[in-house]
């Protein structure tokens, strides 16, 4: 098979020649593009992005709340990397903030549920209730202060089961020798009273 070659005709343009011909702007249709027309240094029609300015994130606290300075830090960070607007930020704030509100008061109904439990069981509440307290103080006041404290800001120390478990430990230590609360009451228990039924006067 013989391939022929073509001898271009003088005059005329051949394909890919980069020659671009010779036409008077003003004939072409309305909106044509030229290389006149072609800005130098177009990058096809895209804008350059701006640097965006850095936003500044301050968030309204409802008073009394202080927010916590570690937790803050770390959602202005996720805010920025998110570029989140501050009105959109701030609105996670709230959320955040009625959450947190909301599971404050379920616990502290959670709270007043136990002592009520406490009150009406029929061994250790009704009228019996101050007596039962007082032997638990006992109990309280054995141990070292961490765990007057841990009782104290978990409020454990009005769960049922802590105070049956007190009430016994107590009862066990002077079966016999009872000590009511007062002046009597053994070194401690003063402090321990506070840890049971924090909200009884």
């Amino acid at each position: 098979m013989t391939v022929e070659t073509v001898e271009p005709v003088t005059g005329q343009a051949t394909p890919n020649a980069g020659v671009q011909p010779n036409v008077d702007p003003g004939t072409l249709p309305e909106g044509s593009v030229t290389p006149e027309s072609v800005a130098p240094g177009a990058d096809d029609g895209a804008a350059k992005n701006e640097p965006e300015a850095e936003i500044s994130y301050e968030f309204v606290m409802p008073e009394g709340i202080e927010p916590d300075a570690k937790a803050t830090e770390e959602f202005v960070a996720i805010a920025k990397e998110l570029k989140l607007p501050k009105e959109g930020a701030q609105k996670l704030v709230d959320l955040a903030i009625a959450r947190d509100k909301a599971q404050a008061e379920a616990f502290s109904a959670q709270v007043q549920e136990w002592e009520a439990t406490v009150a009406g069981d029929k061994e250790l509440g009704g009228v019996k209730l101050k007596e039962t307290l007082a032997v638990c103080q006992k109990a309280i006041a054995l141990g070292p202060p961490e765990l007057k404290d841990l009782l104290s800001s978990t409020k454990m120390g009005s769960h049922p089961v802590v105070v049956k478990w007190a009430y016994a430990v107590g009862k066990a230590l002077s079966e016999d020798n009872f000590v009511p609360g007062g002046s009597g009451a053994p070194k401690g228990a003063a402090g321990a009273a506070q840890v049971l039924y924090p909200n009884q006067s």
